[in-house]
């Protein structure tokens, strides 16, 4: 307890704690932001540069989310040793940089090198940002903290289709990296201001054990997201997946006889804790998977621009926000569980109500607009309950290493869920709504999965 204290002393302040969840929300949101904005780029890109095939192009979302998926749970231990100010700062300035480099790329291997250490910057950044909100606010106003950030995650992820769309359409590719710069150097003004957290004295995870787990989720993630490309039986992709896998099996073995292990085994004995990351990992693949096939069901069926498309989602993206909110004011601790299982739901039925309604003939006011706000309430209520369950579950001084593994989860999950995606629209025709409506339905038996794991939350929650 006397540590806490001590984190809580600057918390004490409502000015710092503002001031810890701004730099954090604005961190998050750029990071999130990044992961879906660049999509929308790949049209332009082509056309700067014509000598790159498409696979070569896709790297450039690629490096960014493997890199990122990679190094979160690493960050997270890291920031919790080091002090969480210390890492935010060092990783926003790593990221601001690596968005100036992809802005001025004068090749397609200069922006991947540039996206992959956005993906490092962006790794540092989310659990050390949320540790940072979480010792900067008293326990009592917690909830309502990790609502809000929660919020802006949640329209971050939505609103970059149509963002992106804007600036690419006004200003070129370039700008959608360029953005970043007065942004980042915006939080690093404001993050230096905060009162630096005292490192927790423990000490560095295994090396090899760490360089073990990252290479392992980064080989997993990669592997399911070329698998499409690849092919599911080519040597490649199952080299990647199945060596992924030994290498973090490796880690968790190592990890059982560190002093200063690479993975937290403890942290998994907690049954919220572990419930938590099941739902994040079911969710999270039903989420990313849905947030993709929207835009494409809206631009192949529909036959909307991209920056239509973008726009056609943001309603989703504020009702988002609104669910993440409402849940961080509104839902105390014990009925955590409750809102991840009400929200999973939810989003699952808009999802069916999808599958059961869409079709070739635009019905976007009827039928598109009213689900997809529902939708945005749901996936902003579970996320935000997540969150809130599972940091509920941690200690003070772990705060940033179990923000860290929550979030690789959910982006485990999230490549599982593109790479299902795209192995269900290989089967059809692009221009066939068939292939879209299944992944709907498949977005919602993955939520309600996610509702599954619920029982156990609430065991010790209530």
């Amino acid at each position: 307890m006397g540590e806490e204290q001590a984190h809580q002393s600057p918390a004490g302040s409502s000015t710092a704690a503002k001031l810890a969840l701004f730099v954090a929300s604005g961190a998050t949101f750029l990071a999130v932001l990044d992961t879906t904005v660049v999509n929308i780029a790949f049209s332009d890109l082509r056309g700067d540069f014509t000598d790159a095939s498409l696979s070569q192009l896709t790297w450039v979302v690629t490096a960014y989310t493997v890199v990122f998926a990679a190094l979160l749970a690493v960050a997270g231990r890291v920031a919790d040793v080091i002090g969480r100010k210390q890492l935010f700062l060092w990783s926003t300035v790593l990221f601001t940089v690596a968005s100036v480099l992809s802005g001025f790329a004068t090749g397609v291997p200069m922006l991947v090198g540039a996206r992959a250490l956005q993906g490092v910057g962006a790794a540092g950044m989310i659990p050390s940002a949320l540790g940072l909100v979480l010792q900067h606010t008293p326990p009592a106003r917690r909830q309502v903290a990790v609502g809000v950030w929660g919020a802006v995650g949640s329209m971050a992820a939505a609103v970059g289709p149509s963002l992106g769309g804007l600036l690419v359409d006004v200003w070129g590719w370039r700008s959608v990296f360029l953005i970043n710069l007065p942004i980042g150097l915006a939080i690093v003004a404001i993050s230096a201001r905060l009162v630096g957290d005292t490192p927790s004295g423990r000490k560095l995870p295994d090396p090899v054990g760490t360089l073990a787990l990252a290479l392992g989720i980064g080989g997993v993630v990669f592997g399911v997201t070329q698998g499409t490309e690849w092919g599911w039986g080519s040597g490649s992709v199952l080299a990647l997946i199945v060596g992924g896998f030994v290498l973090v099996l490796a880690a968790l073995l190592l990890s059982k006889r560190q002093s200063a292990p690479a993975i937290e085994l403890d942290l998994w004995r907690n049954r919220t804790f572990a419930a938590t990351n099941v739902s994040s990992l079911l969710f999270g693949a039903a989420m990313y998977s849905y947030l993709l096939s929207s835009l494409l069901f809206l631009n192949a069926i529909w036959g909307y621009s991209e920056l239509k498309a973008g726009l056609a989602v943001t309603p989703g993206a504020f009702s988002a926000a609104l669910g993440a909110i409402v849940v961080g004011r509104r839902v105390g601790p014990s009925k955590q569980w409750a809102a991840v299982a009400g929200g999973s739901v939810l989003f699952g039925a808009t999802c069916a109500a999808m599958y059961l309604l869409l079709g070739t003939e635009r019905q976007y006011v009827a039928v598109w607009l009213p689900i997809g706000i529902l939708g945005g309430l749901g996936i902003g209520a579970a996320l935000t309950a997540i969150s809130n369950a599972a940091t509920a579950a941690l200690e003070p001084q772990r705060f940033a290493s179990g923000t860290g593994l929550l979030m690789t989860t959910r982006q485990i999950g999230g490549a599982l869920g593109i790479a299902a995606l795209a192995a269900i629209l290989e089967r059809h025709n692009v221009l066939d709504d068939t292939g879209y409506l299944q992944v709907f339905l498949a977005c919602a038996i993955g939520s309600v999965a996610a509702a599954a794991a619920t029982p156990w939350i609430r065991s010790r929650t209530r």
